[in-house]
């Protein structure tokens, strides 16, 4: 599960369809398979933690909700350096 969490920060769609696929571990942090779909599309990092920070029984608390936080912070921080790049990107044939 570490080595998950470690890959993870590099890939986090993929380890979260995998743990998808051969766990259930996504299937116990959300009810409906639409969450999780849309979680990996537009907030893949949120998504990844809050299936490693959710206890069954319990959900997610106390430092779970900071792993959480810390992975919305991450996307948030992905898809704003992805549209501040797009400036830098040259743009051949047009003036």
């Amino acid at each position: 599960m570490c080595l998950l969490g470690c890959l993870g920060l590099f890939a986090p769609r993929i380890v979260t369809l995998f743990l998808w696929i051969f766990t259930d571990r996504v299937s116990i942090a959300f009810s409906s398979w639409i969450w999780p779909l849309l979680g990996i599309i537009f907030l893949p990092f949120t998504t990844l933690f809050y299936v490693l920070a959710y206890w069954p029984g319990h959900g997610v608390t106390g430092l779970g909700w900071l792993f959480v936080l810390f992975g919305l912070l991450l996307d948030i921080g992905s898809y704003s350096s992805s549209y501040r790049g797009r400036d830098r990107v040259p743009h051949y044939g047009r003036s």
